[in-house]
Order: structure tokens, then C-alpha cells, then sequence
């Protein structure tokens, strides 16, 4: 079987193999053929170091195919049903779960300690507990939650993080009011979502922040009303909101420098809610004295913060509707041979999101 392996932490480029076995097969799990998926910044965060993962490992999270094969006790789940990977599935019994925040559950994490793969050199662990840079991949029944045939592969992709992740953000999370005025700062596919979702609240002012200029322009084409340099971005703050500042701040970069710029420019009262996921060394601050005097909330947001499967309903039914655009997001379509090329276009900037089809 086929799938691209990073060796070592820090290392920039995958090897594409084939000589990996998906391992785990067996009650209350299902295998799956990858048909489609996107490249999220966590994967290179991963890869990287700044997002913590047992190395050798697959990366991708954000996948969609075919159920092949299902374990003893799995129900609702049959050979040829399409699937998209949810790489964060909710146990249904734990105090997260029992509370309703099912988004924070950490049973999909205690996979992560778990190898999905073999080589002949040993264990090869996959992202998040899933991996699917490969042909196919072991995981949990949770993780396959099926879709309508009416949704294509590298659509159900998507939905399976960037854009459940950035709609939520706006919708779920930080419950963005009409009328209001909204910065994105950070525009790949994650911001973008983040601006559909402020449009579909009906924000009347979305300011997207983006130092690449081809994102910034793309944020246009999905719903921000202005799109500026993060030089330019404090003086549309004066020129829009006289000053004040903006009712919603969205950091979407994962970066303490980003998160503070995205603090000074949320107005008294407002929100600033964290999207993108940083380092575990990079700290935020804030004074003790501005905290309470600004009374500015502070909202991180984990995977859209809802519960995922209605996120992805919500998703599926906004997209049908035409209220979000998720075709426009796929910039890129390589293969999997072509999965560095894909990796360097993320990096750069190029790209919002590139589905690698396998």
C-alpha cells in the first residue's frame, strides 16, 4: 500500500512508500480507502514540531472515501458506504461528552499514541489517530461518519476540519451577531471559513488580514468586505470603527505575536476568538489591569466548537443552499507522488486549500 511517511520530526519533505501495511483491524473499527484529502496547516505543524506527534508518522487529517471493511460491533456503517474522516470523534460517555461539549473529548487523542501503520522497519504511527495521506488507513467507527451521495469526496474532505473548524468558529463559537464588524486575520482555508461563516451571520464589515497578497484577494471572492497587509490593518481599525475597534477578532495563524495584535484590535466589550493552534512554549499575554478593564472575551475555539456532527450537517446543508462556496476553496489538485509540491504550495501561500486525489 501507498502513503506518504515523514521519517523524522522537523524534516520538510514526505516519502511516498509503498511498502505500508494499515494495521489495527478488529471490533469497533472500520478500514477505509482514502478517495480524497486536503492539506490543513496542522499537518505541517506536525510535522514541524510546533503541534506534538510520534514520528514516523503519516500526516492528514482532513480525508474522505469508501468504507472497505468493518469490524465485529460496528453498526451503521457497511462496505461501500462514502465516509469523511473525523479525526476528533466523540466518545459519547466521558464528562465533555456528558456536558455537550463533545469537541473536547480526548479519546480521539488517546489514539494518537496508537500505531495506524507497519513497515518493515517497525511502527508507523498516523496523524491524530487517523493519517490519510495514504491509500488506506485502520481507524475507529467514530471517525467515519457517512455522507450523502450528493457530496464529493474532496468536498467531504473539507468539511472533515478547515471548514467545520472556521464556520464554527464564527457561528458556534464567538456567535457573531448581524450587523457587526469582523476581522480574519489569516486567510488560507481555515480564515476563509471563518469569513463564510461571518457572512452567513450577517457581520456588516469583514476585514480579512492576510500578508499574501493572492489570499487576500480570494478572501474577497468569499465574503469579506475589504482584505489588507497586517501593516495596513491597524489603520482600517481607525477608518472603520473610528477607532474603537472591531466587535469580532478571529486569529487564525496560531502565533502569541498574531494573537496580541488581534487583542489591541478588538474593541471594549468584544471578542477575540483563537482559531489557529500554536506551540505549547509560545505564550499569550495580557495584564492583569487591561483584563478586567476592557472586559474583552477571550474564546478559543477547538474544531468549530460544537458538536462536530451537526457542524457537518450544517456545512453540507449551507453548501447545498449556495450560502458558503466550497468548490472555489480547492485551488490546488495534485496527486500523491505530488504531495512536497502540495506541501510547498501551503507553505508559501498559494494555495487556500490543495486536495491531493488518491
Amino acid at each position: 500500500m501507498r502513503a506518504a511517511v515523514l521519517h523524522e520530526i522537523g524534516k520538510d519533505e514526505l516519502e511516498v512508500l509503498d511498502d505500508v501495511e494499515a494495521v489495527g483491524f478488529g471490533p469497533g473499527k472500520v478500514r477505509l480507502r482514502i478517495r480524497a484529502t486536503g492539506l490543513c496547516h496542522s499537518d505541517v505543524s506536525a510535522m514541524n514540531g510546533v503541534l506534538p506527534q510520534p514520528a514516523p508518522f503519516v500526516p492528514g487529517h482532513e480525508g474522505a472515501g469508501e468504507v472497505i471493511d468493518v469490524g465485529d460491533g460496528v453498526t451503521g456503517l457497511s462496505a461501500g458506504d462514502r465516509v469523511l474522516v473525523c479525526w476528533l470523534p466523540a466518545c459519547g460517555a466521558c464528562p465533555s461528552c456528558k456536558r455537550g461539549q463533545t469537541q473536547l473529548c480526548l479519546a480521539g487523542f488517546m489514539n494518537a499514541g496508537t500505531p495506524n501503520f507497519r513497515r518493515a522497519g517497525g511502527d508507523v504511527f498516523g496523524f491524530a489517530g487517523t493519517g490519510t495521506f495514504t491509500e488506506e488507513v485502520v481507524v475507529g467507527a467514530g471517525c467515519a461518519v457517512p455522507i450523502p451521495d450528493d457530496v464529493p469526496f474532496e468536498i467531504a474532505a473539507l468539511i472533515g476540519c478547515g471548514v467545520t473548524t472556521g464556520l464554527g468558529a464564527a457561528i458556534n463559537t464567538a456567535r457573531v451577531e448581524a450587523g457587526s464588524s469582523v476581522a480574519v486575520i489569516g486567510c488560507g482555508g481555515v480564515g476563509i471559513s471563518t469569513v463564510q461563516g461571518a457572512r452567513v451571520q450577517g457581520a456588516a464589515q469583514i476585514v480579512a488580514v492576510d500578508p499574501v497578497a493572492s489570499r487576500r484577494e480570494a478572501a474577497l471572492r468569499f465574503g469579506a468586505t475589504e482584505a489588507v497587509s497586517p501593516e495596513e490593518f491597524a489603520d482600517a481599525g481607525r477608518r472603520i470603527t473610528a477607532g474603537e475597534g472591531f466587535d469580532y477578532v478571529f486569529e487564525v495563524v496560531g502565533k502569541s505575536a498574531t494573537a496580541r495584535t488581534a487583542y489591541e484590535n478588538t474593541r471594549r466589550g468584544g471578542t477575540l476568538c483563537i482559531v489557529g493552534a500554536g506551540a505549547m512554549d509560545d505564550n499569550f499575554q495580557v495584564n492583569m489591569f487591561e483584563l478586567f478593564f476592557d472586559e474583552k472575551r477571550i474564546l478559543p475555539s477547538m474544531y468549530g466548537g460544537g458538536d462536530v456532527l451537526r457542524s457537518y450537517e450544517r456545512a453540507i446543508a449551507l453548501w447545498r443552499a449556495g450560502r458558503i462556496d466550497l468548490e472555489s476553496m480547492i485551488t490546488h489538485r495534485v496527486r500523491l507522488d505530488d504531495i512536497n509540491d502540495a506541501l510547498d504550495q501551503m507553505r508559501t501561500g498559494t494555495s487556500l486549500r490543495t486536495c491531493v486525489e488518491i
